[in-house]
């Protein structure tokens, strides 16, 4: 399923754009209201520190989401 996804972005978009890496989550760590806090996807993704979770509606959601995935690499088949 990683390859075909990587090969519908490579059709629509371009080569240029397919992603190295994809990960699946059960769920998008959301403030209250309902916002995607994409700050904390990027700290996930980069390996970073977690800045402030305070906002988030359900911080199980950062910690499920962080578990380490096996990366999808370019060149390689799923």
């Amino acid at each position: 399923m990683l390859e075909e996804l990587r090969d519908h972005v490579a059709k629509k978009i371009g080569p240029i754009a397919k992603p190295a890496n994809i990960v699946f989550t059960p769920e998008l760590p959301k403030t209250r209201s309902g916002k995607i806090m994409r700050r904390l996807l990027r700290d996930v993704a980069e390996h970073r520190p977690l800045g402030d979770t305070t906002t988030l509606a359900d911080p199980t959601v950062v910690v499920r989401s962080s578990k380490p995935a096996r990366p999808a690499k370019r060149g390689q088949e799923e």
